[in-house]
């Protein structure tokens, strides 16, 4: 009966059989570790890679839920005021891929209060709509949305905001925006005494250090418009936001413009995107190094066979079948490495949420502590594409480690090297 083991290729029994053969040899017991070696290099880059980047894509997809659980992921802003705007908003509603719309004010302006003064973004919002385009109506943590009454001129502030001003619901501030009024003596700054009726958490310091929330018919009595400034936009998919906007942009009138999350914080992802592709080429040198070190084991590999190899030329084997039975060792200490890589990232990406407080547990330190950073723990986001890619350029550098050490291997004349044995 014939064995499944002579049914392979020859030259991949042999090349399989030189990768194991220093397990159990003792002469070849340094090469063996020379190739586990270059195997473990090559694991652990490829599952640090694995790792950094799910943290690195964690923290880049907490710090965007965060911002636009604040921002809109499409705004529709007229210059001159947003007349009509329920007939159009409705319209908007109605297009695909469009989850929510609500109207909103946006200007500057000056808060003070005491001897304290502070620019702040001020946004008019609807109370009753805001909850269908962001998170707002669940982050105050003191007072309510609907405290935020037409005509009352109350006004919720960020977190960070209140507390530079030393600011507590009930309250009362002053708020001057870029608006004058004409006196006796001259042109006057537009200030409004505003009572401060909550106070909201986004978990973004950059908003919460300079949010003013106020219904947008009050905010739009102080800036001396009729209307809203524009319209607030919440798609079902926020990766998909400049092209829905692109589409949204040929329905309503040519005068508005049209404007994503992508464009208003064009800087801060084009740094991440930066720094992702930095972490990459360097942890991708590390496994290049790992993977390079193949050369050494399989040099040495060919000149410890090289009586093994002479005696296969004698025996009618060809150059081609010689290199080719190095590569499939050098292929199969890459193809492990990979895997093993893949596999111990994974394991450690998709449990980073239970590793990390294990270890901060046992050596009783905070890599994250709570009073310094609002994010205090390493997120995880794992992603098919970059698993994949990891893996498969792992590889294809195992590959390329090979090609040399294989062809030399086939270079080996019979006559020199079986001279001294």
């Amino acid at each position: 009966m014939q064995t499944t083991s002579s049914k392979l290729p020859y030259e991949l029994l042999i090349g399989w059989r030189y990768t194991r053969a220093g397990r159990v040899a003792g002469r070849n017991g340094f090469i063996s570790f020379i190739s586990g070696v270059s195997m473990l290099g090559i694991a652990l880059g490829v599952a640090a890679l694995i790792i950094v980047l799910s943290v690195m894509n964690g923290f880049q997809k907490e710090v965007r839920d965060r911002m636009l659980s604040v921002l809109s992921h499409v705004e529709i802003i007229s210059p001159d005021g947003l007349a009509n705007w329920e007939p159009l908003a409705l319209k908007v509603a109605q297009q695909p891929h469009v989850v929510g719309v609500a109207p909103m004010v946006s200007s500057q302006g000056l808060l003070s209060r005491d001897n304290m003064m502070r620019g702040v973004s001020i946004r008019g919002i609807l109370p009753s709509e805001e909850g269908k385009v962001s998170d707002l109506p669940k982050q105050f943590v003191a007072g309510n949305i609907e405290d935020l009454k037409p005509g009352a001129f109350g006004v919720a502030l960020g977190a960070q905001l209140a507390n530079i001003v030393g600011a507590r619901v009930g309250d009362r501030i002053n708020l001057i925006v870029p608006e004058s009024d004409l006196t006796p003596a001259g042109a006057m700054p537009r200030m409004r005494t505003l009572q401060v009726v909550g106070i909201v958490d986004s978990g973004h310091y950059e908003y919460d250090s300079s949010l003013a929330i106020m219904h947008w018919k009050d905010a739009a009595a102080l800036l001396r418009l009729q209307d809203p400034s524009g319209l607030r936009v919440k798609v079902d998919d926020m990766q998909r936001a400049p092209e829905i906007a692109a589409e949204l942009a040929q329905v309503v009138p040519q005068a508005l413009w049209v404007s994503d999350w992508s464009r208003s914080n064009r800087n801060w992802f084009a740094a991440v995107q930066t720094e992702r592709k930095m972490m990459f080429i360097i942890l991708t040198l590390i496994i290049a190094v790992a993977a390079f070190n193949l050369v050494s084991t399989l040099v040495m590999t060919v000149n410890e066979k090289q009586a093994d190899i002479a005696i296969l030329r004698t025996m009618g084997a060809s150059p081609g079948l010689i290199q080719r039975i190095f590569l499939v060792q050098g292929l199969a200490i890459g193809l492990l490495g990979s895997l093993a890589g893949v596999g111990l990232g994974l394991l450690i990406a998709l449990n980073i949420d239970v590793i990390v407080p294990a270890i901060e547990a046992i050596f009783r330190v905070r890599f994250l502590p709570r009073d310094v950073y609002f994010i205090s723990e390493l997120p995880s986001d794992v992603r098919l594409s970059d698993v994949v890619t990891v893996g498969l350029m792992a590889f294809g550098l195992s590959v390329m480690a090979t090609l040399y050490p294989s062809r030399r291997a086939a270079q080996v004349q019979p006559a020199e090297a079986l001279r001294y044995e």
